[in-house]
């Protein structure tokens, strides 16, 4: 794996998906991913907003990491490879209370009727 694109100096953004606090009404996420570059929290593909690859799309930031509790993987968006990286500053994912989907009071009912597949 190549060190370009990955700053294990950078905290997380947050605790969750930013881009989804700050929707219009707020949204909700099924796991979370955190930009190895810069360190900004958005929500997987699964999620209906899709805000990582998004971001990775729109700044050109190559590289992921799980912040899910227990996930240490990285994924690459250029060669759609999962890898094994750096430890990147903590913290390294969501807060263990923060349930999946999340965040809670957020998430309908019929959510799995809202996922990507």
């Amino acid at each position: 794996m190549s060190s370009v694109g990955i700053d294990p100096k950078v905290a997380p953004s947050g605790p969750g998906c930013g881009d989804c606090d700050n929707e219009q009404p707020p949204g909700w996420w099924v796991h979370l991913r955190r930009c190895a570059e810069c360190g900004h929290v958005g929500c997987c593909d699964t999620s209906p907003a899709q805000h990582a690859t998004a971001h990775a799309k729109s700044t050109g930031h190559r590289y992921i990491r799980s912040f899910e509790p227990g996930e240490d993987w990285f994924y690459d968006y250029e060669t759609g490879e999962i890898l094994d990286g750096p430890e990147l500053a903590p913290p390294l994912a969501r807060p263990e209370d923060q349930p999946s989907p999340g965040p809670a009071g957020r998430v309908p009912e019929d959510w799995k009727q809202h996922i990507n597949r």
